[in-house]
């Protein structure tokens, strides 16, 4: 099967620029990445389509021999397998695609001297709606790597220090001839650090880094909301060989809460009122998520579902001096266990209710009535 033009691959025109190029580059590249098409074989062969198109085309050197020869211009030597990249293709385009789509070998990035930034770490931490409405200042005891004390970080032994890759000399990378071209490709003797050790350190074998257990103090600011991430610059994992160490995610999560369910910002809660309150009004105190005590006036003639609102008793806006609002939906309670008198005063009420006091159930009767009045109509026709 013969290869698209690289210029159709990338959607572009011979005379476009570097921007163009690379834009276009790039929203293909976003758009047919496997990480957001998992599974989809014709995004990955799409995706590979892609990377080979733009290695040759972003090179001046290699855009102007593709111009004049072609794809043959890459095939001198290449030994199959795309155009002369060979097993060094993938890595030729880490630092592309780390730099777009934010990726990297654990999270660390390789600097001179062999070091390398320390990975992020996550932490898991579960509070209380009542400890999202003050805010506090949490404690968390976080297993990580640190620098190594004995070596400070180099991961040499005492007395010795790492030496330069004698195979790419400390560049990090090596060089090798492919068809008309030099191609750079990550130094296998270094491992890309431009150093290597003879005699490491025993304590750390090497790394620069040890596990240890760390304490760390967490501020949470009144507010926060279930999934909010708190970000400790510094405070992951340690770099390697003395690189800079990476941040540490404090991920927070609310536990259920047994009065309040939480709307953002706002707060829902249940409350139940008596048959009487209900009946003939009255004061109800609830409780409100500061520790204070709150009070509604239910009206005359409340139905299970009313709702209250109680402005500026919800939860504080993240970062701002504004307040949500307490909406608070009362329940009318049916009375249980009666004694004898409850009973006789009950039954005396129901024979004094009239379609005034109970409006509805006054209507609902009056909808039967005539329903089954409807029936006996449509029985008498069709005898």
């Amino acid at each position: 099967m013969s290869k698209r033009d690289y210029y159709e691959v990338l959607g572009v025109t011979r005379t476009c620029t570097e921007v163009e190029l690379k834009g276009a580059f790039r929203k293909l590249a976003m758009q047919h990445h496997p990480d957001r098409n998992p599974g989809n074989a014709d995004c990955e062969v799409k995706f590979r389509e892609l990377n080979e198109a733009y290695e040759v085309l972003k090179d001046g050197d290699k855009r102007a021999a593709y111009d004049r020869f072609g794809h043959a211009a890459f095939e001198q030597g290449g030994g199959g397998g795309g155009p002369g990249f060979g097993a060094d293709f993938g890595s030729t385009f880490s630092d592309i695609f780390e730099g777009i789509f934010g990726m990297g070998g654990g999270g660390g990035r390789r600097s001179s001297g062999g070091r390398e930034r320390g990975s992020d770490l996550r932490y898991n931490m579960e509070i209380s709606l009542e400890e999202a409405f003050e805010g506090k200042e949490a404690q968390v005891r976080i297993p990580t790597s640190v620098i190594c004390e004995v070596c400070s970080g180099s991961g040499a032994k005492a007395g010795s220090k790492p030496k330069v890759c004698a195979t790419c000399g400390g560049a990090g990378k090596v060089r090798h001839a492919q068809g008309f071209f030099t191609l750079e490709r990550t130094c296998p003797s270094c491992q890309g650090r431009g150093q290597v050790i003879d005699d490491p350190c025993d304590s750390c074998a090497g790394a620069g880094r040890v596990t240890r257990e760390r304490m760390l103090s967490v501020n949470i600011p009144p507010g926060v909301e279930d999934g909010t991430r708190i970000r400790l610059a510094g405070e992951g994992e340690a770099g390697v060989r003395g690189g800079p160490a990476g941040d540490l995610y404090i991920f927070l999560s609310l536990e259920p809460h047994e009065l309040y369910q939480r709307d953002g910002a706002d707060l829902h809660c249940r409350v139940p009122i008596s048959m009487v309150t209900a009946a003939l009004g009255g004061e109800v105190a609830v409780p409100a998520i500061d520790g204070s005590e709150a009070k509604i006036k239910v009206p005359a003639g409340t139905h299970t579902g009313g709702q209250f609102r109680l402005a500026g008793k919800g939860m504080p806006v993240l970062r701002s001096k504004q307040s949500g609002d307490m909406y608070v939906q009362v329940a009318v309670e049916t009375p249980q266990k009666l004694t004898k008198r409850q009973k006789e005063l009950l039954a005396e009420f129901d024979k004094l209710s009239s379609e005034h006091t109970q409006p509805e159930s006054s209507g609902f009767l009056s909808r039967f009535k005539s329903f089954l009045g409807g029936l006996g109509n449509q029985d008498n026709h069709s005898g």
